[in-house]
């Protein structure tokens, strides 16, 4: 499949309808997704990235019927990553002298993964590759996400190929962002942004900042992953700019686990007590062993504050709730209140635990946690509901 983005512009990537994890197993994508390559014919013509490995003979073989590879006279690779440059090797076979371009990262990690002496040629911010009638302007975006990341911007046609930067997982035939279901879209583009992009959210914002200072004209957003902005292309830059300034929802997300319901119970009652408190808050109850952990990450990137439970186990807490932990602390969250909360049987640890791993992950602790011994009661399901009343009115403030 390839098809005209302009007269002078095809999009000759790869969809995967089939993808259900990214990152290993690490991201999970339950619509699929899209890698996106794009040629760009001018008097010189240029391929921008390529796709995913497992798929590189089909990748060359679909652009073979778009263009006699031998007319490829420059690639750009944006970023280094397996699923942009992985077809590389296969295309290389066939144009082992191309230049190719990327930064001076990206070349350390090419040939790190591909152990390949290729033309390369390392660019910066503000260098130029002349087309004929237009350039290719490099804006390099250091740690968004690997050290290697950069953009490219087409002059004239006034298209920013932005890399994993506005992308979304999202597999569709559509490829458009004005054609497919808005709901869908801006869900795929908000977690992507939560799992992906929250650690790096101070640079996102500096190259925001430094992309808009350049006063050019964006009339489309081509990004790695996902359907294109045409329809409006700076509603997305808009979105991460809110979301790199770590603005939050009216949500509380409430997660736990449970060995004999007992801490189920505590958090059903909290949820209670925060609805009651205050109707107007959106509250979210997972059960961490049986959820999505890229979605629940979603909800906590949302939400003002989060709720983590779990009983006390061999004087810690249940593996899956230390894994969404040890999640969180990697991403780096900012300006959101938290508290924990459990049951236990004779020793009492989790509580402590957990609100000692929220503070290191820079989470502001509303209080010192509620633990409840044993299957709670009526009394204790009273404290559970007081627990979360009292959440609801710190976290909705004067």
């Amino acid at each position: 499949m390839t098809f005209a983005i302009k007269n002078n512009i095809s999009w000759v990537g790869k969809i995967d309808w089939e993808l259900r994890k990214f990152h290993g197993e690490e991201y999970s994508t339950h619509h699929g997704s899209s890698y996106n390559s794009y040629l760009i014919r001018d008097e010189k013509t240029v391929l921008i990235d390529t796709v995913w490995g497992k798929f590189s003979n089909e990748f060359v073989e679909n652009l073979q019927k778009e263009v006699n590879l031998d007319q490829i006279d420059f690639i750009i690779i944006n970023h280094a990553e397996s699923d942009h440059s992985g077809s590389l090797p296969e295309l290389m076979r066939h144009i082992p002298d191309t230049p190719i371009y990327c930064t001076s990262s990206g070349i350390d990690i090419i040939n790190g993964h591909y152990h390949k002496d290729w033309n390369f040629n390392p660019v910066k911010t503000g260098d130029k590759l002349n087309l004929g009638s237009k350039d290719i302007v490099f804006i390099e975006a250091k740690m968004l996400h690997w050290p290697d990341s950069m953009m490219s911007y087409l002059t004239k046609d006034n298209i920013l190929f932005s890399n994993d930067a506005f992308g979304q997982h999202l597999a569709s035939e559509l490829m458009y962002n004005d054609l497919v279901d808005q709901c869908e879209l801006f869900r795929e583009a908000i977690k992507y942004y939560a799992n992906i992009l929250t650690p790096f959210s101070s640079l996102v914002d500096k190259k925001i900042r430094e992309v808009l200072a350049l006063n050019v004209p964006v009339d489309m957003i081509c990004p790695s992953h996902g359907v294109l902005w045409r329809k409006d292309p700076l509603q997305i830059v808009t979105k991460y700019a809110q979301w790199a300034s770590g603005q939050a929802e009216n949500q509380i997300t409430v997660a736990y686990d449970s060995m004999w319901e007992g801490t189920r119970h505590m958090a059903e009652a909290i949820v209670q007590g925060i609805s009651k408190e205050d109707p107007s808050v959106g509250v979210k109850l997972f059960n961490i062993a049986r959820s999505d952990k890229n979605d629940l990450i979603t909800e906590i990137f949302r939400s003002k504050a989060i709720l983590i439970g779990s009983p006390t186990i061999n004087n810690g807490i249940l593996s899956s709730v230390a894994a969404i932990l040890e999640e969180i602390k990697g991403l780096r969250f900012k300006n959101k209140k938290a508290a924990a909360f459990g049951c236990y049987g004779w020793s009492g640890e989790s509580v402590r635990i957990i609100s000692e791993r929220l503070t290191e992950s820079g989470f502001s602790l509303l209080n010192a946690g509620l633990k409840e011994k044993w299957s709670p009661g009526s009394e204790a399901i009273e404290h559970c509901l007081r627990f979360g009343q009292e959440v609801a009115l710190q976290v909705k403030g004067p």
